[in-house]
């Protein structure tokens, strides 16, 4: 059965498939290879009188069919994933991939033709009427606005910038962090001790410079009534704090 586009000049063998597909109205991913195919090789025999070196390429893609036909009857190869491949999946590529670069191509001309109408008018304006600007009106521009509203705005302004500090964390400084040697405080209350024997907790904090400090001797007491060093007293609540060194601990 003779095709009625044997005459017709196609710039490739992918051209020639293209108009293949479109005449019979398939899916490109679902391409009936065995019909296409056939209508391919009826246009191959009508080439056996043209150029050789153009006939070449369409005489691949015939083989590249006639193979992809064959598989297509072979059972179905699966791939490392596990899935079925498709024959023609290669060949769907590179028809997707000619069909944009032509549409694109089509694109390119209908702007170069578009180009061809287009006329250029280089610029003839005076230099006057370039350089005029319009005298600007500052009354109408500033309309009904007086120095007091705009200084009842900026009061407005400056309350919001105001109240948005927080009023607690604005108070806040600036925390450092402070080097304390632990060892050096072991050995400066101990020597404390030796020296006093008996002496009040409280006098022992007040002999410290920072806050941090009052923690570490804090701890530092802790740890040498847990080894037996300090022995405590306290004899009425809230009275001060009584410390005694014991050295043979």
């Amino acid at each position: 059965m003779a095709i009625p586009v044997h005459l017709q000049v196609f710039d490739g063998p992918l051209d020639l498939l293209l108009h293949l597909i479109d005449k019979n109205k398939v899916d490109i991913y679902d391409i009936p290879i065995a019909l296409i195919t056939d209508q391919y090789m009826e246009y191959i025999d009508e080439m056996k009188r043209q150029d050789m070196n153009v006939m070449s390429e369409f005489l691949v893609m015939a083989a590249t069919l006639l193979d992809i036909k064959c598989r297509m009857l072979l059972p179905k190869e699966v791939n490392e994933e596990g899935e079925e491949e498709d024959p023609r999946e290669e060949m769907v590529r590179q028809l997707l991939e000619y069909k944009m670069y032509k549409y694109m191509s089509y694109e390119l001309k209908d702007r170069q033709i578009d180009a061809d109408r287009v006329l250029y008018k280089p610029q003839t304006m005076p230099k006057e009427i370039e350089e005029y600007r319009p005298p600007i009106d500052y009354e109408q521009l500033i309309g009904d606005m007086t120095l007091s509203k705009l200084n009842g705005i900026f009061k407005s302004m400056m309350r919001r910038q105001v109240d948005k500090i927080d009023p607690i964390r604005s108070s806040f400084g600036k925390i450092e962090r402070e080097e304390i040697d632990m060892d050096e405080k072991t050995s400066y209350i101990e020597s404390y001790a030796l020296k006093h024997r008996k002496f009040s907790f409280r006098n022992l904090l007040e002999k410290q410079g920072s806050r941090m400090e009052m923690v570490i001797t804090f701890l530092v007491v802790l740890e040498f009534m847990k080894t037996g060093k300090f022995y405590v007293q306290q004899d009425e609540l809230f009275d001060d704090i009584l410390i005694t060194y014991r050295e043979a601990a």
